[in-house]
C-alpha cells in the first residue's frame, strides 16, 4: 500500500479532493506566500512582545533600585527624627531652669518659646 504526501503538504493540497475544486499551481503559490507572509508577521510580534518584555523588566529593576534608595532614605529620616526628639527631650528637662517663657501654660511653639526675642 503506497502512503500519498504528507497531510498539509503542498503535494496534498494539489492533489483533487472529492468535492472540492482542483487547487491549481498559482492557487498554491498564493497560500505559500501569505504563508510566509504569515510566518514572518508572527516573527516580528514575537519579537515586538518580547522587546516590550525586556523594557518592562528593565523599568522594574530602576523602580526597584529607586525605592531601596528612598527605604534607606527614609531610615535616615527616622533615625534624624529619633535624635532630634530625644535632644528636645533633653533640652525641655533643662528649659525651665534657662528659659522663663515655659513656665506659661499655653505655648504654641516649645522651640520659639525659648528663642531670645
Amino acid at each position: 500500500m503506497s502512503q500519498g504526501p504528507p497531510a498539509g503538504s503542498v503535494l496534498q493540497r494539489s492533489v483533487a479532493v472529492p468535492g472540492n475544486q482542483p487547487q491549481s499551481p498559482e492557487d498554491d503559490d498564493r497560500k505559500v506566500r501569505r504563508r510566509e507572509k504569515n510566518r514572518v508577521a508572527a516573527q516580528r510580534s514575537r519579537k515586538k512582545q518580547t522587546q516590550k518584555a525586556d523594557k518592562l523588566h528593565e523599568e522594574y529593576e530602576c523602580l526597584e533600585q529607586e525605592n531601596a534608595v528612598l527605604r534607606r532614605e527614609i531610615s535616615k529620616l527616622k533615625e534624624e527624627l529619633r535624635h532630634l526628639s530625644e535632644a528636645l527631650k533633653e533640652h525641655e528637662k533643662m528649659c525651665p531652669l534657662l528659659c522663663p517663657m515655659n513656665f506659661v501654660q499655653v505655648r504654641p511653639d516649645p522651640v520659639a518659646s525659648c528663642l531670645p526675642r
